[in-house]
């Protein structure tokens, strides 16, 4: 059940920096408000996700999908872009995750 609520999470924290872009954007106090509380859902998600998981295991997969989310979607949804040593990186993270889960002990 740890990992369903720490795959939530990083679903969150890819909403959330996502949110950060969209409230600069459109520079009104509700707008701000979002990030602000999708914050406190990420931060007890991750926190739940802890309950069950070593500390190091979650905030690795958590940063690491979340980096890599937040880079897919601002490609699709604000257009921005990446070379080729940039998405061997980005493979290389996803790599050590699959590896950080493969040998997760929990």
């Amino acid at each position: 059940m740890a990992w369903v609520i720490l795959g939530v999470a990083v679903v969150t924290e890819i909403i959330w920096a996502l949110s950060l872009k969209w409230a600069a954007v459109q520079g009104s106090w509700a707008a701000s408000a979002v990030p602000v509380t999708l914050s406190f859902v990420n931060m007890g998600l991750l926190a739940m996700a802890m309950r069950g998981l070593p500390a190091g295991t979650a905030y690795a997969v958590w940063t690491g999908l979340g980096a890599v989310g937040v880079t897919i979607f601002g490609v699709i949804l604000f257009g921005e872009r990446l070379n080729t040593a940039q998405i061997g990186f980005i493979a290389l993270i996803i790599i050590g995750v699959v590896g950080t889960k493969f040998f997760a002990t929990a």
